[in-house]
């Protein structure tokens, strides 16, 4: 025997099927002031940018329309190719030292070490200032002429490093610095990591006969994986878009030694004042961080393990 539906079941039914327009109500009501600053401050200058690089500019008047020659102009200029494998050797160089460094720093702390909170401290100290301050500090350590590391050298009668004239020992104190400043934030993040391993599992492994490396290799690495996809694409992100750091340290010199895309984009832009070309460059940054951001998250298959 069928039974009817009664009003009461009506007013159910229609309860239940106004709840989800509810909450999807309620949902963009949270999400409208945050996508109406990504709109503002994100999606918009990226279009203006967009629209930009298709255009001629001398930073006088408006762009002539010069559809995709910015974009040509790229594959045969020798300046931004220099830039490029300058930003891809700082990115190869930086990023796995920095998370490595982090890694030993932060497995240091989480263990008994003496003084902890003080080392920690230390560590974290250069992530409290601007990269801006952290160059200028840089430029207190590795001036040839007033440095701390140049008068250091001097003394002790060791040879002196041209840490500004020289193409390579420029290169090299951009990622000194770098990495001084870039370590303190990955340590942080895997010590958090590594605070969320339970303490079961290293007794475990001691059970089985691991040794100390063996349980750092195949219990400490593994449940650390969403820790290192996260600061891999981060420290990656920061490496395509390093500015900062070189531009007060080295200006990109010398000789475009240390020149890297967003410098190159910077000295189009607001020196030469070919903002469509300089926009061009951004765009091609843009790209590049997607396409590895991308890669690098279907590659991955730790990105939702929890560590």
């Amino acid at each position: 025997m069928t039974l009817a539906a009664g009003p009461g079941t009506r007013r159910i039914d229609k309860a239940r099927a106004g709840r989800p327009r509810g909450e999807t109500t309620t949902a963009y009501a949270f999400l409208t002031p945050t996508l109406a600053l990504l709109g503002v401050f994100v999606f918009v200058p990226l279009g203006a940018a967009l629209l930009l690089s298709l255009q001629r500019t001398n930073g006088f008047g408006d762009g002539v329309y010069v559809g995709m020659q910015n974009y040509t102009r790229l594959l045969s200029d020798p300046l931004f190719w220099r830039a490029t494998a300058n930003t891809a050797l700082f990115t190869i160089i930086v990023t796995p030292l920095s998370m490595a460094l982090g890694l030993g720093i932060a497995v240091l702390l989480n263990s008994v070490l003496p003084l902890r909170s003080v080392f920690r401290s230390i560590v974290i100290v250069p992530m409290a200032v601007s990269g801006v301050a952290t160059a200028l500090i840089g430029v207190l350590v590795f001036d040839e002429n007033t440095g701390i590391l140049d008068k250091l050298t001097r003394s002790l009668g060791l040879p002196e490093v041209a840490w500004q004239s020289g193409g390579a020992a420029a290169f090299a104190s951009v990622v000194l610095v770098t990495l001084w400043w870039r370590t303190g934030f990955n340590m942080l993040i895997y010590l958090a990591g590594l605070q969320g391993i339970g303490p079961e599992l290293y007794e475990a492994a001691h059970m089985d006969g691991a040794n100390a490396w063996q349980r750092f290799r195949h219990v400490t690495v593994p449940m650390l994986g969403p820790s290192s996809f996260f600061l891999v694409i981060i420290n990656v992100i920061y490496s395509f878009q390093v500015f900062d750091i070189v531009f007060v340290l080295t200006g990109g010199g010398p000789q475009n030694a240390t020149s890297v895309l967003v410098t190159y984009a910077y000295d189009n832009g607001f020196v030469v004042r070919d903002q469509g070309y300089a926009s061009a460059i951004g765009i091609f940054l843009l790209v590049v961080s997607m396409v590895f951001t991308a890669v690098r998250w279907r590659a991955s298959r730790t990105r939702d393990l929890v560590g």
